[in-house]
């Protein structure tokens, strides 16, 4: 690579997920319609949480914690997706670049150990139900929630801080629809090899300890459920943990097929598709598969809206 070639860049042009006009109409109505349904099924639950006193318990607690941080890291992301779709123009700012990246990494880390933190949580409510309240008490409840925010912030920190000391770019056109940090490094001039790397340690670093926490978990409450003398609460548990366990399997496993392997196996257009899944699909199922499937989040949410009809017509 020749260095006259390579160029302090102020401004990048995200390519998008397709090029083709055709598809401009199709996908701007469908990403628009997910994101809708995104806004209003996290945003939906967190309101009905606060209001619907039933709720106010350790599980709600953490999948507030959830339908914030899907809300936050999907915001990043389909807003400028859906502008990119409909306009010419497909630029963003050099600075406007590391923030998306900053924040969506902050925000999909953080998803990462609050699912690992509601796997505790669904332990120590099925392994010790009599002792659960006391055992997830408030002050622990907020420490943990804490600690994936804290995460977040750090892993993302790093990356941050390496990606600014590259000097330049070969080229300022990344192949993807928003300012991912692999498309962005494959851009790079200079070495990146600490990068990438610290990618696939961070990256695998937080796999294992999520991994391990579920694992162990889902041990003890797989042995905890077949102990269980009642039929209809086997099948309770299982359903929880089933819908539980489909969710992390998505969401973990797009993470691992991207960042956990070298960079000489990436290709573009297979990464971009499982981006989608974690970036705009997961945060609009999350809601359903976490809650609304709920009996209790569904008597709350009928409990709401018979109130305010009853407001509006009396």
């Amino acid at each position: 690579m020749e260095v006259e070639n390579c160029t302090a860049v102020t401004e990048f042009i995200l390519l998008g997920l397709s090029d083709a006009p055709e598809l401009r109409g199709f996908l701007s109505l469908l990403f628009l319609f997910i994101y809708g349904c995104t806004v209003w099924g996290n945003l939906g639950m967190i309101a009905l949480i606060r209001v619907s006193s039933r709720l106010h318990t350790p599980m709600y607690f953490f999948l507030s914690h959830l339908s914030f941080v899907d809300f936050c890291y999907s915001t990043i992301i389909v807003p400028k997706m859906l502008a990119n779709i409909l306009n010419k123009e497909k630029t963003i700012s050099f600075l406007g670049c590391m923030v998306q990246f900053y924040l969506f990494c902050t925000f999909a880390i953080t998803e990462v150990f609050l699912l690992s933190v509601m796997v505790y949580d669904r332990f120590l409510a099925i392994c010790s139900p009599l002792l659960y309240m006391v055992s997830m008490s408030q002050k622990l409840r907020v420490a943990l929630a804490s600690v994936c925010y804290l995460f977040g912030n750090v892993c993302s920190l790093i990356h941050l801080c390496l990606a600014l000391k590259i000097p330049s770019y070969r080229s300022n056109v990344i192949n993807h629809f928003f300012c991912d940090l692999p498309s962005i490094l494959t851009l790079a001039c200079h070495d990146i090899s600490l990068n990438e790397l610290m990618v696939f340690i961070v990256a695998t670093f937080n796999e294992i300890i999520s991994t391990v926490l579920i694992l162990t978990s889902y041990l003890f409450i797989l042995i905890t459920i077949l102990r269980m003398s009642s039929a209809e609460g086997r099948c309770k548990a299982f359903s929880t943990c089933a819908s539980h366990l489909t969710a992390i399997i998505v969401f973990q496993g797009s993470i691992l097929f991207i960042y956990c392997r070298p960079s000489s196996g990436n290709n573009p257009d297979t990464d971009k598709v499982a981006t989608v899944f974690y970036t705009v699909v997961i945060p609009m199922l999350n809601p359903l598969i976490y809650s609304l499937r709920n009996k209790y989040v569904k008597e709350a949410l009928k409990k709401m809206l018979e109130s305010k009809l009853g407001k509006l017509f009396s």
